[in-house]
């Protein structure tokens, strides 16, 4: 999981709004999700061997899909990179068609799962409709797991690219995976509805702070670090050791912040109404009914 993030926060970092998308960064991105792991010396390596996808491990006699062979996946790669840095489609359309490409692909010997939904969240950042949020279309599309996996298969149609069948495997793609975008927006959207009803009661346990002292700062910035030590929030807020200890008392006298542990030295806190929250929109988002 923090291979995860560091992979995404390096991979959204790269790109910016009608930057470039390059195989190296995606290379880059896959080699920091496999650092530390026993797959580590393929990490940002085209596989070198012939893949495929279900059925025995020994022979692609009878297997789901087939991947490209090794000798064509850099070309393909250099082909997906130019496509996702065309502008001629609209950016949700362009993220759907780039990750079933990606995947279709299938260059890596591992991970081709999480490096293909890094490609989704670059593609919305470099077109401008997702600069400073994550929406969390991965959770969504994983707990659709049946009918990603079978509209995904639906894409790799057997047959001319122009017929009918063809044209309908894809919409119904690119419909799933619209449909994914809204309902991520709409579930962060009412975490952040209710992220601010909290900070609300919040404010009226805690009275008047002065604007911009370390408490007002902290205040502000749990809803995103809802678990801090007194050093990690010094840090959070650019604020001495005693003035972040400071804040953090007020905090934990108004309710807000509750110690999780017992130790002499590097007591953390939490703030249990926030996490409580984003387990729920986790819980939510996870729940193929909602």
């Amino acid at each position: 999981m923090l291979r995860n993030i560091d992979a995404m926060v390096f991979g959204i970092e790269s790109v910016s709004v009608g930057g470039e998308i390059t195989v190296e960064l995606l290379l880059d991105i896959h080699h920091r999700l496999l650092k530390g792991t026993r797959l580590e010396e393929h990490g940002g390596q085209f596989r070198e061997v012939q893949n495929w996808i279900g059925d025995s491990s020994y022979n692609p006699c009878s297997a789901a899909f087939v991947v490209p062979p090794p000798e064509f996946v850099s070309d393909l790669m250099a082909d997906l990179a130019t496509f996702a840095n065309d502008d001629g489609l609209p950016a949700v359309v362009q993220s759907a068609v780039a990750h079933a490409q990606f995947e279709t692909i299938h260059p890596f010997v591992d991970d081709n799962g999480r490096t293909g939904r890094a490609l989704i969240h670059l593609i919305l950042r470099r077109r401008g409709i997702a600069v400073r949020v994550l929406p969390p279309v991965s959770l969504i599309l994983a707990t659709w797991a049946k009918d990603y996996v079978n509209a995904l298969t639906g894409v790799r149609y057997r047959g001319p690219s122009t017929t009918r069948e063809a044209n309908a495997e894809m919409n119904r793609w690119i419909e799933q995976f619209a449909v994914a975008c809204t309902r991520a927006v709409a579930d962060a959207s009412d975490f952040e509805m209710r992220a601010r009803g909290i900070q609300d009661t919040w404010r009226t346990r805690l009275g008047t702070i002065r604007k911009n002292s370390a408490t007002d700062l902290l205040f502000s910035a749990l809803i995103g670090a809802p678990v801090v030590t007194v050093s990690s929030a010094a840090a959070l807020i650019r604020r001495t050791y005693p003035a972040a200890n400071n804040a953090v008392t007020q905090l934990v006298d108004a309710g807000v912040l509750k110690q999780v542990n017992i130790a002499r030295r590097n007591r953390a806190y939490e703030a249990p109404e926030i996490i409580a929250a984003f387990t729920d929109l986790e819980r939510q988002l996870a729940s193929p009914a909602g």
